[in-house]
């Protein structure tokens, strides 16, 4: 997994509550099991018209936000169904970040597994950050995971809470399979042993 140290990068609005999983990747894009290609597909409903052409009034289309690599939302999002084809594409995309007042626990936990930091801040924060992204292309945003600290455009700084497990993952690039392979010589000599106490297994 890639590692989360300082991201540095356009932040784009997306005043929306209850954003789900569905508008985040919709139902026909689950089929595959690979975690690339699915970017293009991110909030295909909102981002294209039936016939393929973009819709120029969403965010992401417009020529500031293209790039994108800091999503501000709003409260609850990831809600709906589990699917981890959700933070698969926003992960394709290229956003690593998203800011929100709250999210839903199943895609909250999928996005630290995943290499997204997903910061959830109080409304007043998030309001804030929310005004500094509708700057287009000058809504810089840098995040400091090790300081816990968001600065935004015009110098001012916000903290955010992590879990310290969660943070040291990410910014060591450690998802489920790295952890449990930082334990690989343990694992090795367990099995030896087991395969010469039982060999008949």
């Amino acid at each position: 997994m890639q590692k989360f140290t300082t991201l540095r990068g356009v932040a784009a609005p997306l005043p929306m509550r209850n954003v789900d999983t569905d508008m985040i990747i919709p139902k026909q894009f689950l089929k595959t099991i690979k975690r690339t290609g699915l970017g293009k597909h991110l909030f295909e409903e909102m981002r294209y018209e039936v016939d393929g052409s973009e819709k120029p009034e969403f965010v992401l289309n417009q020529p500031a936000y293209r790039k994108a690599s800091i999503l501000v939302a709003g409260e609850n999002f990831g809600c709906g169904s589990s699917r981890e084809h959700a933070p698969w594409a926003i992960m394709d995309f290229g956003i690593r970040c998203v800011i929100a007042p709250s999210f839903a626990d199943i895609f909250y936990n999928n996005c630290f597994k995943n290499g997204i930091l997903p910061i959830k801040l109080p409304q007043a924060d998030v309001d804030k950050l929310m005004d500094d992204a509708e700057r287009g292309a000058n809504a810089i945003i840098t995040i400091d995971l090790e300081k816990q600290e968001i600065t935004g455009p015009d110098g001012g700084c916000v903290k955010f809470d992590i879990d310290p497990f969660r943070k040291h993952c990410l910014l060591n690039g450690l998802d489920d399979v790295g952890l449990t392979l930082q334990r690989e010589k343990a694992i090795d000599s367990f099995e030896a042993k087991r395969k010469a106490a039982t060999p008949w297994l």
